[in-house]
């Protein structure tokens, strides 16, 4: 695994002292990535602050022994609210503690994805999970990749050839018209119909459906057939 320095792992002291025998292997995991490992009375099981970022984890050893689910769930209900990076990492190793945790989780009321929830068969590939999410997270970071999408979607959407496609699958609006200046697709959806007409030599009729498409959800929810 690559070297990365200045990322540190803070554990809940109290997941700690549940699990002494899980040290060993989580710390040798952090070594070798260069992250520092502090044990402190955090309120998730696990934050990850790498590049400035806080990734925080709450950790089910065994969902087996989760007997107050509610209590669970009510803390992670609490630990989405506090933190934008959240993940709750479960070991689930049998089809009937499978069944258990679908059952639980449905009649939680989380939001679907909200926070992500990921299974994994031991503690070890937890841990293994858990650092793989914070690098990524803070190799997003450093690179500002997030920007960089945006910058990216943003370009495209002004892309007159992305434009044209756009226009043209439209009923009744063929190549010609997506030609006549109508401008990026942001500002087309934001055009009205007497804008439309002013800045172009598209009819009435066509003009109006430029802003069905765009703006009226009876509109543009149905099939469209051409």
């Amino acid at each position: 695994m690559a070297k990365y320095s200045g990322g540190v792992c803070m554990m809940n002291i109290k997941w700690r002292d549940r699990h002494p025998y899980l040290l060993h292997s989580l710390s040798s995991l952090l070594h070798a990535a260069s992250y520092r490992l502090n044990f402190l009375p955090v309120e998730p099981d696990f934050i990850f602050n790498t590049a400035g970022l806080s990734i925080a984890f709450i950790f089910i050893t065994n969902w087996e022994s989760a007997d107050d689910t509610t209590t669970t769930f009510g803390r992670i209900e609490k630990m989405k609210t506090q933190f934008g990076h959240f993940y709750v990492i479960a070991t689930i190793t049998t089809n009937d503690e499978n069944q258990r945790f679908i059952d639980s989780y449905f009649k939680s009321g989380l939001a679907i994805g909200k926070p992500t929830f990921i299974p994994v068969q031991n503690a070890a590939m937890g841990f293994e999970k858990m650092l793989k999410l914070a690098l990524v997270h803070g190799e997003i970071k450093r690179h500002d990749v997030v920007a960089k999408i945006n910058i990216e979607r943003e370009q495209s959407v002004q892309n007159v050839e992305a434009c044209i496609t756009a226009l043209t699958a439209i009923p009744g609006i063929d190549t010609h018209d997506a030609h006549t200046g109508l401008g990026s697709i942001k500002a087309i959806s934001k055009a009205s119909q007497k804008a439309i007409l002013e800045n172009t030599d598209l009819c009435p009729g066509k003009a109006e459906t430029i802003v069905k498409f765009f703006n009226d959800p009876q509109y543009y929810l149905r099939p469209k057939i051409k």
